[in-house]
């Protein structure tokens, strides 16, 4: 009876004692410090002796040696003395105290097992002292512990199975802890309490001995020799090398190495912030080469430790605020280069394009390094498809081609484990091997910007009172997750920083996004992910786990979605909506229609929350149970209900108008009663949807309501033409496959389809707030043309309104007129690059046609293949017949094209993916779709033939550009 009592208190007990935070609590009650927010942030023994001193270090070596024989105490009372669950028990207490309590567990670990099995401790710590005492590496003792407890426990308990495997267990769960979490005993032991001093720097004997084999600490050996040590560990060719921490000294290096004239050496700086995102620190420290003695080392060491306080490296530092610190020296053995160079894996000129710059000459990389020697250029295009990958040269010289698009692929590859970070890459190679000398990022082309997001959000040139409300709005609520998930952690970081403009167009802050989402333990990549179905890389579980509260936080309100938002439905936004629809604007005066808008903007800040959270929670839901976008009904979706609506309203004029004339359709309607309920079942088509504009989140564009010539024309076009294709019944058909799983998407789904009509309501009623507001200005003078109020920032409105800033009245015809050219000027860049590098981006260049084998790759949004003529469509200006031969190019898909997809046969467009609104609409309708086709605008012609195939997200081009 008691035993299945004792495997419980194991598995739930043990792991709780083990979370205690007793060292925390000790630490902060004697010192007032936290632990997790000082050194490495682990809250371990090492760290109470690092940052409390002696006696707080004494005490947590008590606390934590009472959990480990408390553990195997415990265990006695149900199970007998000695037994294989001692040993169970100590690995969950472990468990507990490396994922709740932020600690290795080493001290729980040596006293309970001194409980456990004395004779098997009392031989381990015999042969321990003596490895500590010839080697002084804790290191090797640490892991050699590792190995020789279980040994022990397998010559002395041999016919003991379940208590051997035991033991090899709890061995391998602390060996890879420790390969997991870092250890204040590697901090520089000055800095500790002074009374620990001593005791660390014994316990630290290893340090002079630090190879690029081991994971490093940035903080403690600096960028340049953690991130060698980092590529060298995911199995990039890094030479051979060690690193001596400031304090180290540098005796016993120098011994071990016994550099030659046959095996030269090379020394260089390794300073904390040097090769970091923020600062290069190119040039600003010593590098010495051809190190062949042992005394030549010490003065190498020495010559580079002292280029630290250069006056050149100490202004450096000043210019960009990087504190005072010491230098760690990186040894390594010198590479004896044929050929070497430096690679930048993005044009660092440009500031854009794919473009991978290599240059290279023969022989040591100093040369290229230097300055004094004009080095050879390249440019390379690596092209990557599922099956294949290819690079493309431009230039020629002394050093070989396949090296050169070796060094391409190298660059291309970092890049990728830095997760889009450009990398500056020093390289040699040797005549067998490609070595990698140096990575760092290029800071001048941080932060980086992309608009593969953005330009589903809020696509198309933007006006400036658009931005200045939709971007407070969006970067708030994100920020209100982030602070959710991160809690203190998000301390410094400015989501206002999340999203800008370039070319008067949006792009986000793919750095700042990628920081927050590792902070978050999410990969980087987690907003693509999200938004548009990209690949997601694994994220740290480390992290993970210690964001679980937040992430808990967040999941909470996922699952009570549904009900807050009906909730607010019913109390907040469909009062709110009835009262704007009240009101007659055309009557209010500028301060009363002030308060009408900001009392929009308030509906607008809950709208937002459920605009980025539902869609998300769809996708993730969607991702988790594997529900195929065809088994998914979108029909709450208002485009696709304004589709469904006009094209079945167009079934009925056809029966009543069997022939008709396609430029008189709507006058040959009123010639008959049934005509006329056509007409007026239209006006009421157009009353329940004209909310709805081309770009549904920019409210400088004219809805359907103010607009509908657009709708006539697509009416006129669905009675001409004939029923959509099949896809969309059959599509609809596969919704009642895998019910139960599909109802947990579609419910959001459907949320989804709700908030997106709340919301594109709420941003009309706030654009016709605005229209009103500039019909009384441009009435007063104080505004020349229509459309002016769309080129002020919603701050200077209000301004205005108060009627307080004389300056602004007085200078606000020149700044519209500026503003509207800039506009002008901006509008008339076609293509703009999809990523941008820095924060003052150059004039965009043409893209290049970087494609082989006359394929473009995108993403597959809606399945099944089709072969037309292209028609680049980059507005709504100008709507052309369309019909199932025609392929629609277009830059994004908002609500206001969905109607133009009901008779193509096929859509190309350049930023979206599975969820975007145009691949929504393709698949209700049964037309293959390709999404994030990079410059499609640009590269494909009117009249071109292609074929496309929506399932692989394949565009293939055919040079015949004669239309039929």
């Amino acid at each position: 009876m008691f035993e299945p009592w004792g495997v419980l208190v194991i598995l739930i007990v043990c792991p709780l004692l083990g979370g205690l935070p007793l060292i925390a609590w000790i630490t902060y009650a004697l010192t007032r410090k936290q632990l997790s927010q000082v050194g490495t942030k682990n809250i371990s023994v090492s760290a109470a002796f690092y940052h409390g001193g002696r006696f707080v270090g004494i005490l947590a070596v008590l606390s934590e040696a009472l959990k480990g024989v408390a553990a195997v105490l415990l265990t006695r009372v149900f199970f007998p003395e000695g037994s294989s669950w001692e040993l169970i028990a100590l690995i969950t207490l472990v468990i507990g105290r490396y994922w709740i309590g932020r600690g290795a567990g080493t001290t729980n670990v040596v006293w309970g097992f001194v409980v456990h099995d004395p004779l098997v401790a009392i031989f381990v710590s015999f042969f321990a002292g003596i490895t500590f005492t010839i080697l002084q590496s804790r290191k090797v003792v640490k892991f050699g512990v590792l190995l020789l407890f279980p040994l022990f426990v397998i010559i002395l308990h041999i016919s003991d199975f379940p208590r051997m495997l035991a033991a090899i267990a709890l061995a391998g769960l602390m060996g890879w802890i420790y390969t997991k979490i870092p250890d204040d005993m590697n901090l520089p032991a000055q800095e500790a309490q002074a009374e620990s001093q001593a005791m660390l720097e014994f316990l630290r004997g290893d340090r002079a001995m630090v190879s690029l084999e081991e994971e490093l600490d940035a903080a403690i050996v600096g960028e340049k020799a953690a991130t060698l040590s980092q590529i060298k560990r995911w199995g990039y060719p890094v030479p051979k090398g060690w690193v001596l921490a400031p304090i180290d000294d540098p005796d016993l290096l120098t011994e071990f190495l016994q550099p030659s004239e046959l095996s030269p050496l090379v020394v260089r700086s390794s300073a904390i912030g040097e090769d970091s995102e923020h600062s290069s620190a190119a040039g600003q420290y010593e590098t010495v080469l051809n190190v062949t003695s042992p005394e030549a080392l010490q003065s190498a060491i020495a010559q580079v430790q002292a280029s630290y306080n250069h006056p050149s490296a100490v202004q450096y530092r000043r210019d960009r605020g990087l504190n005072d610190t010491a230098m760690a020296v990186l040894i390594q053995q010198q590479v004896q280069s044929v050929y070497s160079g430096v690679a930048f894996s993005r044009d660092p000129i440009t500031q854009q394009g794919d473009a991978i710059i290599i240059e290279a000459l023969p022989g040591s990389p100093t040369q290229v390094v230097s300055g004094k020697v004009t080095p050879e250029q390249y440019r390379a295009f690596v092209i990557e498809t599922e099956n294949s990958s290819s690079v493309q040269l431009e230039g020629q010289g002394r050093v070989p081609q396949a090296l050169i698009k070796q060094v391409a692929y190298l660059a291309y590859r970092l890049e990728k484990r830095y997760h889009g970070t450009p990398q500056d890459i020093e390289w040699s190679y040797d005549g067998q091997t490609l070595w990698v000398l140096q990575s760092r990022p290029i800071t001048t082309l941080l932060p980086i910007w992309t608009r593969k997001i953005a330009a589903e959000v809020i696509p198309g040139v933007i006006h400036p009172l658009t931005w200045s409300i939709n971007r407070p709005l969006t970067c708030g609520v994100w920020g209100d997750f982030f602070t959710l998930v991160l809690g203190d952690r998000a301390l410094g970081l400015d989501f206002n920083e999340t999203a800008t403009l370039h070319y008067s167009r949006a792009y986000f802050n793919a750095s700042l996004l990628g920081d927050i989402f590792i902070r978050m333990g999410l990969p980087p990549e987690s907003l693509e992910f999200l938004t548009r179905g990209a690949k997601l890389s694994k994220p740290s579980l480390q992290s993970t786990w210690e964001n679980l509260p937040g992430l808990g936080k967040l999941l909470r309100r996922e699952l009570s979605l549904e009900k807050d938002f009906k909730e607010d439905y019913h109390k907040r936004f469909i009062p709110g909506l009835s009262q704007l629809a009240q009101e007659d604007i055309d009557n209010l005066e500028p301060a009363k229609l002030l308060i009408r808008i900001d009392f929009i903007l308030e509906l607008l800040r809950h709208g937002t929350y459920y605009s980025i959270l539902a869609p998300l929670s769809a996708a993730v839901r969607q991702a988790i149970f594997r529900v195929k976008d065809g088994q998914i009904d979108n029909s709450v979706t208002p485009e696709v209900a304004a589709l469904r609506s006009l094209s079945a309203l167009a079934t009925d004029a056809k029966q009543v108008l069997l022939e008709f004339e396609p430029q008189r359709v709507f006058e040959q309607l009123k010639q008959t009663p049934e005509g006329e309920k056509i007409l007026r079942e239209f006006d009421e088509l157009l009353q329940d949807y004209g909310y709805l504009s081309e770009v549904g989140t920019d409210i400088s564009v004219p809805t359907w309501r103010e607009n509908p010539q657009m709708i006539k024309q697509m009416f006129v076009q669905l009675m001409q033409g004939n029923e959509p294709q099949s896809g969309a019944k059959d599509a609809i058909n596969s919704i009642f496959a895998g019910k139960r799983k599909r109802g947990f998407v579609q419910r959001r789904v459907d949320i989804k389809g709700r908030v997106t009509e709340v919301y594109s309501r709420l941003l009309a009623e706030l654009r016709w707030s605005f229209l009103a507001l500039e019909k009384i200005w441009l009435k007063s003078g104080l505004l020349k043309k229509t459309g002016d109020i769309f080129f002020l920032e919603f701050d200077e409105v209000r301004r205005l309104i108060a009627g307080d800033d004389s300056r602004l009245i007085e200078e606000l015809d020149e700044l519209v007129e500026s503003r509207r050219s800039q506009f002008v000027q901006d509008s008339e860049i076609i293509q703009v690059p999809l990523l941008v590098y820095g924060n003052t981006p150059p004039h965009p260049l043409a893209p290049s046609e970087l494609y082989s084998d006359q394929i473009l790759q995108g993403i597959g949004a809606s399945q099944g293949q089709a072969e037309g003529r292209v028609k680049v469509l980059r507005n709504l200006q100008d709507v052309p017949d369309i019909d199932r031969d025609t392929i629609l190019v277009v830059p994004y898909t908002d609500s206001g094209w969905a109607p133009l997809l009901l008779r193509a046969g096929g859509l190309i467009a350049e930023v979206g993916g599975r969820l975007s609104h145009g691949a929504i609409v393709a698949r209700e309708y049964g037309i293959p779709a390709v999404m994030d086709v990079q410059g499609a605008t640009w590269l494909l012609q009117d009249g071109q033939r292609v074929r496309i195939d929506g399932s692989r997200g394949i565009v293939e081009l055919s040079n015949d550009l004669r239309p039929e």
